[in-house]
């Protein structure tokens, strides 16, 4: 028991860039992904949940630009609303358009707004 309360004093002691280190050796050589475990090791707390990836993203119309029919006809389709429903988001700008979404439907959604030509941003 001792041994492994030595081994869990110096984790604590680690510097961020031996537990930067300690990560990449995990991965490389055992394939395990630490993310968790380095946070807590590193900041612990609040300063770790900073620290983490944002996993939920909310996707805002900031404004709908000069094409504002091709928007509020994408409002629509991206979000299932019907034609008064996505006019009215569009016209309340800045408005959310879909709220705790993944990264890569977050970005899908921001790709196809702004290709309708609105200014979205990604919080």
């Amino acid at each position: 028991m001792a041994d492994l309360k030595q081994f869990a004093e110096q984790l604590v002691n680690l510097t961020v860039k031996e537990v930067n280190d300690l990560a990449t050796i995990l991965k490389d050589e055992y394939g395990i992904e630490p993310a968790a475990a380095a946070v807590v090791v590193s900041g612990g707390g609040d300063a770790g949940a900073a620290a983490a990836e944002q996993t939920e993203f909310t996707v805002v119309l900031k404004e709908a630009g000069a094409s504002k029919l091709a928007v509020v006809k994408a409002v629509k389709e991206l979000t299932g609303l019907g034609l008064k429903e996505a006019k009215d988001l569009v016209d309340g700008a800045p408005a959310n358009v879909k709220e705790g979404v993944s990264k890569d439907e977050a970005e899908g959604l921001k790709k196809s707004l702004e290709e309708a030509g609105a200014v979205v941003e990604l919080k």
